[in-house]
């Protein structure tokens, strides 16, 4: 099936106490953003590429490609007032059934293999989430108690979580609530089952300025797997 990517950067760099918003930081000398469009690119070079950014932002990423001579063709659309509004305006650019993958735009290290799981197992099931299993314990924290629980029937979610169009936009036509937590939250609200398949233990969210630092480490030896 033919693919979009949908990523959506709205950060504001707010934890990593930043000014510049997190998907402009750098990493390797180039943004961030930048590392996370190539993941999907060196994936399939065919895929449509659609980027969601606030729109106060655009003009800024707009000049960072002119400074970066970053020339992998990409869409770029305003965000909205929630993620999920931003991913719905993403979606309003889809005009054909296809793969719909939405990936978070400071997830720079997401593997090819775990994109090329998360396709394969949609097109069998229509919605997948990739996911690591959680290594550390859990407790369930109450106002007067905590508790611990079984953390084999618990699993990290990652990006990017892909779907058919019609799942994808069929769920995005519901009103936002605001426990929708990630894009497979809205579609389960809407009716439908989730799968999972495995992700990769480098897919981490940037969120953090130790989490630069780890990027750092990581990325030349990602990279190396995905070109």
């Amino acid at each position: 099936m033919d693919k979009i990517a949908i990523i959506v950067a709205g950060g504001r760099g707010s934890r990593m106490g930043a000014e510049m918003p997190k998907q402009f930081l750098k990493i390797k000398d180039r943004p961030i953003l930048m590392h996370t469009i190539e993941r999907f690119f060196f994936f399939d070079q065919s895929i449509k590429l659609t980027v969601v950014l606030p729109e106060k932002q655009i003009s800024l990423w707009q000049e960072l490609c002119k400074e970066f001579q970053f020339d992998i063709e990409h869409e770029v659309v305003a965000g909205g007032e929630t993620r999920f509004h931003s991913v719905k305006n993403g979606l309003a650019t889809i005009t054909s059934e296809q793969l719909v993958l939405i990936h978070d735009g400071v997830r720079p290290l997401v593997s090819k293999e775990t994109i090329a799981r998360c396709c394969n197992e949609a097109e069998k099931s229509g919605a997948v989430v990739p996911a690591m299993p959680v290594n550390e314990s859990l407790r369930k924290v109450k106002s007067d108690s905590n508790k611990a629980v079984d953390r084999s029937t618990y699993v990290n979610v990652q990006t990017p979580q892909v779907f058919k169009t019609k799942v994808i936009t069929e769920a995005y036509n519901q009103e936002f609530k605001n426990w929708f937590t990630d894009d497979a939250s809205v579609v389960e609200a809407n009716g439908n089952s989730i799968s999972i398949t495995d992700g990769n233990r480098e897919n981490i969210k940037l969120t953090h300025p130790g989490d630069l630092q780890i990027a750092e480490l990581l990325l030349a030896n990602i990279e190396k797997s995905l070109k």
